[in-house]
């Protein structure tokens, strides 16, 4: 090979390898930043002005990202940002619901002092209520039990919270402690699944004791 050629061909493969050098880099760093739970990236990145709204490939924005690994810091500087509460990816995740499914009680506050829309849904069609009671998340309940969010609200499997908490639930000390709140907070406790079958029902067929006679004593039939 002349000496003379080699520069060029060297010139030749760094600009072959550029683009596997930027294939290593995040397409959404403020999205990555967020999800690693980086506040001072994510400080950086917005300050510069990076869209706060920027979305990755599953379709989370960063405060999406950041509430999925819990991060409260981050969550709370996006929020303060103007992230959207909101906002959903692919799966119809928000902030909001993910927290609520989750039981990060405080990224959920944060979600519900900046407008969580009750109206927006998941994937099963439910508010974030639903999956908290099946959880058997005692505090995130609580503080959803103290806005408007819909107590009978139906999901897609033909659900309530209430119903939820007993079909899926274990029976147990959280599970009864939800039972009684979303009962005392006024939720119908005769309202049926799609095969006609009560909580109270549900509740004797899996053996749970406890929370049947909760439910009697609420009127349950």
């Amino acid at each position: 090979m002349p000496a003379h050629s080699l520069p060029r061909r060297v010139a030749a493969l760094a600009v072959l390898l550029l683009p596997l050098a930027g294939a290593a880099q995040p397409a959404a760093p403020l999205v990555a930043a967020a999800g690693r739970g980086d506040l001072a990236a994510v400080r950086r990145l917005a300050e510069a002005g990076t869209a706060i709204e920027q979305r990755d490939e599953r379709g989370r924005t960063a405060l999406l990202a950041a509430t999925d690994g819990n991060h409260l810091e981050v969550a709370r500087y996006l929020i303060a940002r103007g992230a959207n509460v909101n906002a959903q990816d692919q799966q119809q995740d928000s902030a909001h619901l993910l927290a609520g499914a989750r039981g990060f009680t405080e990224i959920l506050r944060a979600t519900l002092a900046a407008g969580a829309d009750f109206t927006v849904r998941n994937r099963f069609g439910g508010n974030a209520l639903i999956p908290a009671c099946e959880r058997g998340h005692v505090d995130t309940v609580q503080l959803l039990l103290t806005t408007r969010i819909p107590v009978d609200h139906v999901n897609n499997l033909g659900w309530t919270c209430l119903l939820e908490a007993v079909i899926l639930g274990d029976g147990g000390e959280r599970h009864q402690r939800i039972v009684q709140m979303v009962v005392a907070h006024g939720a119908n406790v005769n309202l049926a699944d799609r095969d006609g079958v009560t909580p109270l029902q549900h509740a004797q067929r899996k053996g749970q004791a406890e929370v049947a006679r909760i439910l009697r004593a609420a009127g349950a039939r």
